[in-house]
């Protein structure tokens, strides 16, 4: 019997999984909702002004890197520079500058801890050790929880004896190990740690697993980028790619429902067409699995899936701006937190991320758009009065941080909206708002993860929510074991 594949949903991980079986051979059919490619990392324009929608800082495209070697699997190799300077760290009381190069960047930061010099260095020389052990996984990349006996033995298989030296940090937090060094009452250090963690794990250095905590700190010395357009230009790359090797691509497509036929599949979209594969990829919110699956189907879905489709994550805010920077001192820096010190969420600390002066893909010259999200919790949310006086709240608690920051901030917008929950909810199909996958903490990462393979013959998922976990990265590793899965090969 000829197989032919499914994908719903053309996020990272769904085009990741598409192209790649795409570019081995496989009929594949990808059908995406909305009328852009790659979910929260697609764009959308406004006049002469293009925003990205969510994520923004380029990852994984340093050699060996995960969207390296999908697109040089594809034979679309993306040529960008790394950011030597990666970001600007602005907290109440200091900034930090986190820097690619890890000398420099722990240098940086002991001078703003002189009296804590040893500890410091000794917590980041151990960091980036584990880091570098953990990231010799990366290239077979065996996928967590194994779900098949194949799995296993490719996990057994992948091991080496360096390995065993992560053993003692597998059931650790960050928390256990600032307390070894000594450092977890150096608050503003703790917090600057804080603010990179919930932008990469959707949690703080108190409850993050500590194995994925040190890849987290560590990747972004590994090659952070800043890709002229925006992020949906990987998603370009990889929809072009599947429709050169004969896949079909379809846009504007919303599956309504899906059910077994026979030994296959029958997907139902909103016009009513009907779609029928033998295996099938969903790159969907896991909320809407009840939605489109039959109550018995659902039934049997894996119990960690299940429990996860009644588990919350965050929601967000996300403002949307045009900025002359002319007006300004000098241009907006392409990447920067912000962080007041009055915690993680609800405008307390929020990631900025401007366009270059230069890129005239996203803003003509003289201009730049910029993208800020804050972490919030969907019972801010939960009621219409609610909903506006949250939203009022948070833009103007951003916009005063931001001002202290930029002077002349506010007289430089140019163009302002905002997504909120529900803007999430229609445009991106993310049920209640609720983006970033869950918080990588001990009883949710790793073994504990959400396994790629959905408890259905042939039916499997990927995404933020599925093991690895959120951002571009993890979505594109989700979606290449799904891909192996469907295909039996390795592929990357």
């Amino acid at each position: 019997m000829t197989r032919h594949v499914l994908v719903v949903g053309a996020g990272i991980g769904g085009l990741t999984a598409g192209s790649l079986l795409a570019q081995d051979g496989w009929s594949v059919t990808l059908l995406e909702a909305s009328s852009e490619l790659g979910g929260c990392a697609s764009k959308f324009k406004r006049h002469k002004y293009l925003f990205p929608v969510g994520a923004t800082l380029g990852m994984g495209l340093e050699p060996g890197g995960i969207h390296e070697r999908v697109f040089r699997y594809l034979g679309k190799p993306m040529s960008v520079e790394p950011l030597a300077r990666v970001m600007e760290m602005v907290h109440r009381d200091a900034t930090f500058v986190f820097h690619q190069d890890r000398a420099q960047h722990v240098d940086g930061i002991v001078a703003h801890f002189p009296s804590h010099s040893e500890k410091i260095r000794a917590f980041y020389k151990e960091i980036f050790a584990v880091a570098a052990t953990v990231r010799t996984l990366m290239d077979p990349l065996p996928a967590l929880p194994p779900a098949t006996a194949n799995e296993w033995a490719y996990l057994v298989k992948s091991m080496r004896p360096q390995h065993i030296k992560l053993l003692p940090f597998f059931n650790q937090t960050l928390d256990q190990r600032l307390k070894k060094h000594d450092l977890n009452e150096l608050h503003e250090f703790r917090h600057m740690l804080d603010g990179l963690l919930i932008d990469s794990m959707q949690t703080g250095s108190e409850d993050v697993a500590y194995l994925l905590a040190a890849v987290a700190l560590d990747i972004y010395h590994e090659g952070a980028y800043y890709v002229p357009g925006g992020l949906y230009r990987f998603a370009e790359l990889m929809g072009d790619s599947l429709t050169e090797n004969g896949g079909v691509l379809k846009k504007r497509r919303t599956i309504e429902k899906l059910e077994r036929q026979g030994d296959g599949w029958i997907a139902t979209d909103h016009r009513g067409n009907t779609y029928d594969a033998t295996d099938v990829i969903l790159n969907v919110p896991i909320q809407q699995l009840t939605k489109i699956l039959a109550p018995e189907l659902v039934s049997k879905l894996k119990v960690s899936l299940r429990d996860g489709i009644a588990g919350e994550t965050w929601a967000t805010l996300t403002l949307y701006m045009a900025i002359d920077s002319t007006k300004l001192d000098k241009p907006l820096p392409a990447f920067r937190q912000i962080s007041t010190g009055d915690g993680l969420a609800e405008g307390g600390h929020f990631f900025m991320s401007s366009s270059l002066p230069d890129d005239e893909l996203r803003a003509p010259e003289g201009f730049q758009t910029v993208t800020i999200s804050t972490h919030s919790r969907i019972a801010e949310w939960d009621s219409q009065e609610k909903y506006e006086e949250t939203r009022e709240v948070l833009t103007e608690r951003i916009l005063q941080a931001i001002q202290q920051v930029v002077p002349g901030f506010r007289e430089a917008i140019v163009h302002m909206e905002s997504g909120a929950p529900k803007a999430w909810e229609r445009f991106a199909g993310r049920v209640n708002g609720l983006v970033g996958g869950f918080p990588q903490t001990l009883d949710a990462a790793l073994f504990h993860s959400i396994s790629h393979h959905s408890g259905l013959p042939n039916l499997y998922v990927c995404g933020d929510h599925i093991f690895p976990g959120g951002g571009t990265i993890g979505a594109a590793a989700s979606g290449i074991h799904a891909a192996r899965s469907v295909s039996g090969k390795r592929l990357i």
